[in-house]
């Protein structure tokens, strides 16, 4: 398979910076955006530059260092350290990655042993948010790489395999999360066929899956969102793989709009619905999907579709980005550590216990 452009990466060392795909250019052209300020990050985060649960996280556990690195007062780090987090986490509610890579960056530069080896002073707490982006990027890889070998097994020759949404390198440091258990099973050597919903009203389906999938050397087949049920009746699904944005403590799953019917659809033809995602993506901090937050989004993403005016002026839009499918529609979360099967919330208490 051929290998993709990593999606964000840092570049230099300190003074540094971060670069990333810019995804709203796919797939007609692959551009580079270099981000110097955090008004950057936060920009490339919520005008979907960079986006995908994982990868969020790593731009803003990066999007802190960019602005930090550049303060110079030691005694006023710590409170610019906490009103840079809290910009940066207004930038999209719904994918917890983002909240959790903040606070570990906050706790790691809030320990009183944060600066160690470093050094003293603004210098050495700036190498410590650095070596912790880092180590979140690096973790994330190794991650995803680990949960297409949980789940690859799952993939049988000849299979189709549905997925919505992007949940594939451009969504995290690499390999994904749904579509990292594709690329595991091919190299495993077996030959299936994905079919791509589009994933309306922003195609990442379209837009970001099928030119993934094409640059991997992945069989790849793109159908309208409306297309799934009859794809499913006609026999040409035997599984669905999905990723997600946050796992509640019962197992509901929010992932991006449109998710939710595509279970409904997979329970009523009998076929498998697997969700795949990193242990940092669980938030058992919540009981369930009702708490899970609902980001709504300009309605001009679904009146003017590329540019072009595709619904009447002034016509009432509702716009949400994610829907909630409640865990029992879903056969089993594949993670870094294994495959987790219902009963799901005495699994994902251990599994959070242990890990």
């Amino acid at each position: 398979m051929n290998a993709l452009p990593r999606t964000i990466e840092w570049v230099g060392d300190l003074p540094g910076h971060v670069r990333l795909i810019d995804q709203t250019q796919l797939p007609g052209r692959l551009e580079f955006r270099d981000c110097r300020t955090v008004e950057e990050v936060w920009e490339a985060i919520r005008t979907l530059r960079v986006r995908g649960a994982p990868a969020i996280g790593i731009a803003a556990a990066m999007g802190l260092v960019v602005a930090m690195q550049s303060h110079a007062d030691l005694a006023t780090y710590h409170a610019k350290l906490k009103q840079v987090s809290d910009y940066l986490r207004t930038s999209r509610p719904t994918a917890v990655n983002l909240f959790w890579a903040i606070e570990r960056m906050e706790t790691r530069a809030f320990s009183p042993l944060s600066a160690g080896g470093e050094g003293p002073g603004v210098r050495g707490l700036s190498r410590v948010l650095l070596n912790e982006a880092l180590a979140i990027e690096a973790e994330d890889r190794a991650m995803c790489r680990a949960i297409g070998q949980a789940g690859a097994a799952l993939i049988g020759e000849g299979h189709g395999v549905l997925t919505h949404c992007n949940a594939g390198s451009l969504a995290t440091s690499a390999y994904g999360t749904a579509l990292a258990v594709m690329y595991a099973a091919a190299e495993q050597g077996r030959r299936f066929r994905v079919f791509a919903d589009e994933t309306r009203p922003l195609l990442q389906g379209a837009r970001l899956t099928a030119w993934e999938l094409q640059q991997a050397g992945i069989d790849v087949t793109l159908i309208c969102d409306s297309m799934a049920a009859q794809v499913m009746r006609e026999g040409r699904i035997q599984l669905v793989i999905v990723g997600a944005d946050r796992i509640a403590a019962n197992g509901d799953t929010a992932n991006k709009i449109g998710t939710y019917g595509v279970a409904v659809l997979a329970k009523a033809h009998g076929i498998p619905f697997y969700v795949a995602a990193p242990s940092s993506t669980f938030d058992l901090n919540i009981a369930d999907g009702t708490q899970i937050p609902i980001e709504q989004r300009d309605g001009r993403e679904i009146t003017e579709g590329l540019g072009k005016l595709i619904a009447p002026a002034g016509v009432a839009v509702y716009n949400p980005a994610f829907d909630v499918t409640p865990a029992g529609l879903i056969s089993a979360v594949i993670t870094e550590r294994g495959i987790i099967r219902p009963p799901f919330r005495e699994l994902l208490v251990d599994f959070q216990n242990r890990y």
